[in-house]
């Protein structure tokens, strides 16, 4: 069957969810229309086998579950069966949403789930009470589904435009369980290009995505091996956290004749229900900037008691982020690339993040230790910017990473950067946040960059190294001048040591400093201290250790005049002027000191107890991104002249309408 076909059955289709008009929301049509569907398509695809299902179901009255169900699925000759008499086209129109509980609770376990995850019950009692239900059931019944018409493949067409329509009318949660079909196209064609050696004749390439929302990825991804090999078989899986989503999802690969049971349901970075398992390919577009407060504890077990035999073992992001934490779940996932000697090992992984996993987090952090941890292992292939304005509830900057444990020889230690962010067309209508999209061309075009690995103005190449620097602690001497003014002793009163004191002893002390020359300004810390302590001394006022540090807090402050203070013959530092410089790894430390520091503060020195925690090397190791400093292209301001030419016309006009008006 042809693609207007598809889109004609899609659109009769849709067309059902006018009768819904003005009973329902528009957001409400989808769940409706979609599980009718897949009853439908299910019906049609079991019609050959219903006698031999219904006979075999009454010879098995009384048996266990299990065995029933097996001997069921067997007969039906499907991953599904339904026990049932019943039919769309003969359910009653007097007990109409009776009649089609029974029939849809007579599906087998898989089948039965997906209509309770879309709380079907809920919106046919809905229908009943508006008086649609009956209509609702004539027009599926009436539609021909059948296999011999539209094949699972074309089916699967059908149920995503039919998914797609929905969640563009629905725009009030899109985005979160919805990608833009442009952008899956694009991701998956960077993923699978050129990887002709992975997709042999009658071999089998599994797909994985670990936000699976309605199955976007997963379709495409077979759609996309479907249409450039022949005889290849595709195993898709996924988990998904919200249970619509997975529902919708789930129906689609019951509709493309996909095994369901790999398909999971729940939070991937809490509770990865396909733990253990490798994958080919895995694509994925987690929610950006989202909070991981929910499944702290688990994470956080996860790193500290599994390290790196977890998922989690290079780090943590921030809480407030954990799209680096899905980055590392499908690392986890990827196949050994010298697996079985044959081509089958390695994978490769495409995945839509926003900006922050590029920078955030200085040296040491979360963030940086997990790009430390992808370019040293050399997993990152390449990094695409995207157009603003892409998804359905977000306007931000978004890029699309592709990773790989297998890379060309040519690629290896590299890493690409694509400036695809111009690449896209507007659109006549937009779609809440949708503005742009990227046309098949422009597709092609950034799969061209990417796969001709060539410098040019929109495609920059970087050793790994070039994103990794060291920070070091730049430290200068502390030095102060003293001065016992009035305002200071005034000061003194304050300090905890000293509010401690007699008030005879306070006394004393006070009249110690009120008899010390108020002008002298005293340049030594050591010189002034054994001043300080002989005046106290002849009246009858010996400070403890604490006493005297509170004085020399009062009396002290910053004066690059005085000399440096010194403990144990070594300069104290001055917290006030610490400073970090970031030194681009590979370059000594020391000499790049004494090139960009060491000229305008002499007096300076790196603080060699900064240590990186893996190398313990001077100097804390971190790496980042800064994407857009290479593709940055400086525009010259328009001269003055021009410029003022301009305010002077603006000038003019308005004196004109100024005078217009009082005239």
């Amino acid at each position: 069957m042809n693609t207007e076909n598809h889109s004609q059955t899609a659109a009769f289709l849709w067309s059902i969810a006018d009768l819904l008009r003005g009973d329902f929301k528009q957001s409400q049509y989808g769940r409706i229309i979609l599980p009718f569907t897949l009853l439908r398509r299910m019906e049609c695809v079991l019609a050959p086998t219903k006698d031999a299902v219904i006979s075999e179901s009454y010879a098995q009255v009384g048996r266990p579950d299990l065995v029933r169900e097996r001997l069921l699925l067997r007969a039906a000759g499907q991953q599904f069966f339904n026990a049932s008499k019943l039919s769309l086209g003969t359910l009653s129109d007097t007990q109409t949403a009776a009649d089609l509980m029974s029939y849809v609770q007579s599906f087998s376990k898989d089948a039965r789930e997906i209509f309770e995850h879309f709380h079907f019950e809920d919106f046919v009692q809905q229908l009943a009470a508006a008086n649609l239900l009956y209509q609702v059931v004539q027009r599926f019944a009436a539609t021909d589904l059948s296999p011999e018409r539209i094949s699972n493949f074309g089916m699967g067409i059908i149920f995503e435009e039919l998914i797609r329509k929905f969640a563009e009318s629905s725009n009030e949660t899109a985005g979160e369980h919805f990608t833009p079909r442009d952008i899956v196209h694009l991701t998956t064609s960077l993923v699978i290009t050129g990887q002709d050696d992975k997709l042999k004749p009658n071999s089998i390439v599994t797909i994985y995505d670990p936000t699976a929302g309605t199955g976007g990825f997963l379709s495409e991804g077979d759609e996309y091996i479907q249409s450039i090999s022949q005889q290849v078989t595709v195993s898709l899986h996924g988990q998904e956290l919200n249970p619509e989503s997975f529902a919708i999802c789930k129906a689609d690969m019951l509709i493309k004749g996909q095994d369901v049971s790999n398909i999971k349901l729940g939070n991937t970075l809490s509770d990865d229900q396909l733990a253990g398992n490798h994958f080919d390919f895995m694509l994925s577009n987690p929610p950006f900037g989202v909070e991981w407060k929910k499944v702290q504890k688990q994470i956080l077990d996860e790193h500290s008691e599994k390290g790196f035999n977890g998922r989690f073992g290079p780090g943590l992001p921030r809480v407030s982020d954990g799209s680096l934490l899905f980055l590392l779940h499908l690392v986890s996932k990827m196949r050994d690339p010298r697996a079985d000697g044959s081509n089958k090992g390695g994978s490769r992984i495409g995945i839509i993040l926003n900006g922050s996993p590029l920078f955030t987090g200085g040296a040491g952090s979360g963030e940086s230790e997990i790009r430390r941890y992808l370019l040293q292992n050399d997993l990152v292939e390449a990094i695409i910017a995207l157009p603003t304005d892409m998804f359905y509830n977000t306007g931000i900057a978004t890029y699309v990473w592709v990773l790989s444990n297998h890379k060309a020889a040519a690629r290896q230690g590299k890493v690409q950067l694509i400036d695809g962010s111009q690449h896209f067309a507007k659109m006549r209508k937009s779609l809440g946040s949708k503005r742009q999209y990227i046309t098949d061309e422009q597709i092609d075009e950034l799969v061209r960059l990417y796969g001709r690995f060539e410098q040019t103005a929109q495609s920059k190449i970087f050793p790994v190294e070039a994103f990794g620097y060291r920070r070091i602690t730049v430290e200068r001497p502390l030095r102060l001048s003293f001065q016992v003014t009035a305002e200071r002793i005034a000061k003194v009163q304050e300090e905890k040591a000293i509010q401690k004191l007699e008030p005879a002893a306070l006394q004393r002390l006070l009249n110690a400093l009120n008899s010390m020359d108020a002008s002298a300004v005293h340049l030594s810390r050591d010189a002034f201290s054994k001043l300080l302590k002989k005046t106290l001394g002849n009246h009858d006022f010996f400070p403890s250790t604490p006493e005297l540090k509170a004085l020399l807090n009062a009396f002290g402050a910053r004066d690059p005049e005085a000399e440096i203070c010194r403990s144990k013959g070594q300069p104290e530092p001055d917290t006030g002027l610490r400073d970090y410089e970031n030194v681009p790894l590979g370059e000594s430390v020391y000499d790049y000191f004494e090139r960009e520091v060491k000229p305008h503060v002499p007096d300076a020195w790196i603080d060699e107890s900064k240590t990186d925690a893996q190398d313990g090397e001077v100097g804390v190791v971190g790496f980042e991104i800064p994407f857009n400093r290479h593709f940055y292209v400086f525009q010259p301001p328009r001269p003055l002249e021009e410029i003022d030419r301009d305010l002077k016309a603006c000038t003019d006009r308005i004196k004109q309408m100024i005078e217009g008006l009082s005239a």
